[in-house]
């Protein structure tokens, strides 16, 4: 008897497991429909977080939108942007878009003249003691 119940408490937790796993499959083609990018987890840079970010679960990249922190204005990370930065850059899975193009490129800009004064200062400072 009791294995009759073990065994249908089994069945029973296999079937839940296939149907979320159908029900995956369904969102991702939907979602894939929808214009959105899919996921490739191998060519993703290790993670040390025991959670997993919500595109892999999800299967994809969809538009994520944000507000520049710089100039304020209202931008989309595109799904494309996405996988170039998480698959080929290897950024980190938990970071997200925060400035856009054109203050990505003032704040470029502005750290190599501070990378390059500070270098020169200790330039500087090696020649007057030697």
């Amino acid at each position: 008897m009791e294995a009759r119940r073990r065994k249908a408490e089994e069945w029973r937790r296999i079937q839940t497991q296939r149907a979320a796993e159908r029900q995956r499959l369904r969102d991702y083609k939907i979602a894939l429909a929808r214009d959105e990018v899919a996921v490739d987890t191998t060519r993703l840079a290790p993670s040390n977080s025991y959670s997993t970010p919500d595109f892999v679960l999800r299967g994809t990249y969809r538009p994520e939108p944000f507000v520049c922190k710089d100039c304020g204005v209202a931008e989309v990370w595109t799904p494309l942007q996405q996988k170039w930065w998480f698959e080929t850059a290897k950024g980190d899975v938990f970071t997200t878009a925060v400035r856009c193009r054109a203050c990505r490129t003032k704040e470029r800009v502005r750290k190599c003249a501070a990378r390059r004064v500070h270098l020169e200062g200790l330039a500087r400072k090696k020649s007057s003691v030697s």
